[in-house]
């Protein structure tokens, strides 16, 4: 129980004045991200549904449900909040495709509302130990080999977060993280298949962080050797391959959160590099789609399982077309970029987008992924006979080619103008401000009521 010892004396006894400038920078680019992509996903499939299911079955108002107002009970409105979050895909990641913040930053919220309020400081302190948690126990793509990275590791982020706002002491947050790690699941075979069950996993994981919270302050037990067990996290999930050691190595110094992802484009993470590939290429050489004959990408194995198959529209074509090289890349080639509209049903359906896929075969390497989770190569041939040779090792957004701050903002201006009918002119504005100063407020709900309609 060394490993389970470590991380939640590390989780209970961590204050705001420990923590480096690098991680605090990093979770407010995280916070900023995740409000945007809820204000800009909140009106897409499934979120409204969901919202009324769980208004229907009513409940003590505890915490907000965010852009369409109301309160229900502290673990719905976490539910709700991160499936709107996630829906649009535009949100931070970590390879090999856990999402935290679309989870973290909605159930921070809701345990904030909960507990009867909670200062900036300490908000930002409860994100950062509960994804430093997430990111150290995050596994490879090997491990999880079709789970859902987001449903087996995230819960452990959402419920540190919850304990820490819910003020656990040590007996239950080690019991809340225990029984979380019994609700681990999720594959990515929703991926896959283009299903709302993709976002719905978010919420899940947010719901039961808290539930997980609340039944631990209750006196309810989970297994003491959640982690190192035999049967535990490092043997089910990690396959038995995880170094206990590594997983606690240098707390408190090191921050494994720094290697988040934020998405320059909105869709998946696999499909980053090869959008940039084809935009740059344009840019580069003046290619356009009408002088294209073809178009050979090379993927790792594990991107290519996950958004490397022949595209279909499918019964969620928004899903479909996030998970999709093909139209990842045929929709940035005839549009000349890769924004939020491009994934609108309508834009999914184009006939000139359709015809132009079977111009693109994507095609599985082995050998790429020696050079890292986002390589590729694509080589495009034109009708004149002319060949162009893309190469990407890193994909932007990701470490080692991260965005800029002025780029971080765009793309939170981008999620809000995506819905006119979204938040005040005024209530945006100050959300960046407020997020960016965080740390001074006395009382983190000062934020909700600009959440909004």
């Amino acid at each position: 129980m060394e490993t389970e010892t470590r991380l939640v004396d590390y989780l209970i006894h961590t204050n705001f004045e420990s923590i480096p400038q690098g991680p605090l920078r990093t979770i407010k680019d995280m916070i900023l991200r995740d409000l945007g992509t809820t204000v800009a996903g909140s009106s897409s499939e499934g979120c409204e549904e969901v919202i009324n299911f769980y208004r229907a079955r009513g409940g003590r108002e505890e915490a907000t449900v965010f852009i369409h107002g109301g309160k229900m009970p502290a673990p719905n409105a976490a539910f709700v909040n991160s499936v709107m979050s996630r829906s649009l895909d535009f949100c931070d990641a970590m390879a090999p495709g856990v999402h935290i913040g679309s989870s973290v930053v909605p159930t921070a919220f809701a345990a904030a509302e909960l507990a009867g309020g909670c200062s900036g400081r300490e908000f930002l302190t409860a994100l950062i130990l509960g994804t430093e948690l997430s990111s150290r126990l995050n596994l490879t793509e090997s491990a999880y080999d079709g789970f859902d990275p987001t449903g087996v590791c995230t819960i452990f982020a959402a419920t540190a977060v919850a304990g820490r706002i819910l003020g656990l002491n040590h007996s239950q947050m080690w019991n809340a993280l225990a029984l979380a790690f019994n609700k681990s699941g999720g594959s990515f075979q929703s991926n896959i298949d283009g299903s709302l069950a993709v976002r719905i996993i978010q919420g899940w994981v947010s719901q039961n962080a808290i539930t997980c919270a609340q039944f631990a302050r209750m006196g309810i037990t989970g297994p003491r050797n959640f982690l190192e067990g035999v049967y535990g996290y490092f043997h089910l999930f990690g396959r038995d391959r995880v170094d206990p050691e590594r997983i606690s190595e240098a707390l408190g110094d090191h921050f494994e959160l720094q290697q988040m992802v934020f998405k320059k484009y909105p869709s998946c993470g696999l499909t980053q590099g090869c959008t940039e590939a084809i935009l740059s290429l344009m840019k580069e050489e003046n290619v356009k789609a009408g002088d294209i004959r073809e178009i050979y990408i090379y993927v790792p194995p594990y991107a290519h399982k996950l958004v490397g198959h022949q595209f279909r529209l499918g019964e969620n074509p928004r899903v479909n077309a996030q998970f999709s090289i093909q139209y990842c890349v045929a929709s940035a080639l005839l549009r000349g970029h890769s924004q939020l509209q491009n994934f609108e049903e309508t834009a999914v359906r184009d006939p000139d987008v359709m015809s132009f896929l079977e111009k693109i075969s994507v095609t599985p390497d082995p050998q790429l992924d020696s050079r890292g989770h986002t390589a590729l190569d694509m080589r495009v041939l034109t009708e004149k006979g002319e060949q162009y040779i893309k190469k990407v090792d890193i994909a932007p957004g990701f470490p080692g080619n991260p965005l800029t701050q002025e780029e971080h903002l765009s793309h939170y201006w981008e999620c809000i103008e995506a819905i006119p009918q979204g938040l005040s002119k005024e209530s945006a504005e100050i959300i960046p401000r407020l997020v960016n100063r965080m740390e001074e407020l006395e009382d983190i709900q000062t934020i909700i009521p600009h959440l909004l309609r």
